[in-house]
């Protein structure tokens, strides 16, 4: 076993295709497939399924997995200290719901690197596609979030995934609106309240159940509705329109205040955000990194929002 094929490993697992990973590694797929077969042989593990539409990582090769990507990551960290100009890139991959606070933490996580050669990659996108990027490691974690009405679904399709839900934290629902919006002078809201108003939610795709919806109440009727598919459009909306957002409360101060308020909503649920995780997966030195500095921007963003 050598550390090369190990990162072989890892590149195929990312790309999810011998071909693609060919290409990124700048070898002949009949070499990286050869390369991966002897590790398979020596280790007598079975990591990848192979069939008509690309491959599949095993059980076993999720748990091999996680070992190679610590390997590879500790082997790029000995590179980074002790051999000048080394290329080896630190990899992290993310996927989540579209929160402000991943973002924040993401960006930190960049500057603390700083000039070492790094990959990293945040997918924004779709409740579905952030659980099935983790269940097949295309990203190391995920962030979702969890209520009375979506729980048992959601957590039925985790454990189907092999994926583990760790809570970040809870909050009580609150509406997003712009500053100039008619109902920005209040203490709190009604749905009542909110009947009349455009309802502002993240469109969902092929998977577009009430159970992977982003927003809370989903099965509610909405006389003005529009969906969208980033965050950049629907801060838009929110600023430009009378439009709504049903979420967390959570929101950066550089949002919070200026062009965006965050009101309380008068309905008994409450939301738990949270982290999943492959279950036989350890994070990596950078997966951890992530998951303290988010701790941090949410524990700050919840001071800044108790301040206020």
């Amino acid at each position: 076993m050598t550390l090369q094929q190990l990162k072989y490993v890892v590149e195929v697992a990312e790309r999810g295709s011998i071909t693609e990973a060919a290409k990124s590694l700048f070898i002949a797929q009949p070499s990286l497939s050869a390369a991966i077969r002897d590790l398979e042989e020596e280790t007598g593990t079975t990591i990848f399924l192979r069939n008509s539409r690309g491959i599949l990582l095993t059980q076993e090769g999720v748990e091999f997995l996680g070992y190679a990507r610590q390997v590879v990551q500790q082997a790029a960290l000995i590179e980074d200290k002790y051999i000048a100009h080394s290329a080896t890139r630190q990899r992290f991959s993310v996927s989540t719901q579209h929160y402000s606070f991943t973002s924040s933490a993401f960006v930190e996580l960049v500057r603390v690197q700083g000039g070492k050669s790094y990959e990293f990659i945040l997918r924004e996108g779709k409740t579905y596609d952030t659980i099935m990027d983790v269940r097949h490691l295309r990203s190391e974690m995920g962030v979702i979030y969890l209520c009375s009405f979506n729980e048992a679904v959601i957590k039925k399709t985790l454990r189907e995934s092999n994926l583990v839900f760790s809570e970040l934290f809870s909050a009580r629902p609150h509406i997003f609106i712009g500053r100039n919006n008619p109902l920005a002078g209040r203490e709190s809201v009604t749905l009542k309240d909110l009947e009349t108003l455009p309802c502002l939610t993240y469109e969902q795709g092929d998977q577009n159940s009430f159970y992977y919806s982003e927003e809370i109440l989903s099965t509610l009727n909405h006389e003005k509705s529009i969906k969208v598919t980033d965050k950049g459009t629907i801060i838009d909306l929110m600023t430009g329109t009378d439009g709504y957002t049903i979420s967390s409360g959570i929101c950066p101060s550089y949002l919070r205040g200026e062009d965006i308020i965050s009101i309380p909503l008068e309905v008994n649920e409450v939301i738990h955000i949270g982290v999943i995780t492959h279950k036989d997966y350890r994070p990596t030195a950078l997966g951890q990194m992530y998951l303290d500095i988010l701790h941090r921007v949410v524990g700050d963003m919840q001071g800044e929002e108790i301040a206020d």
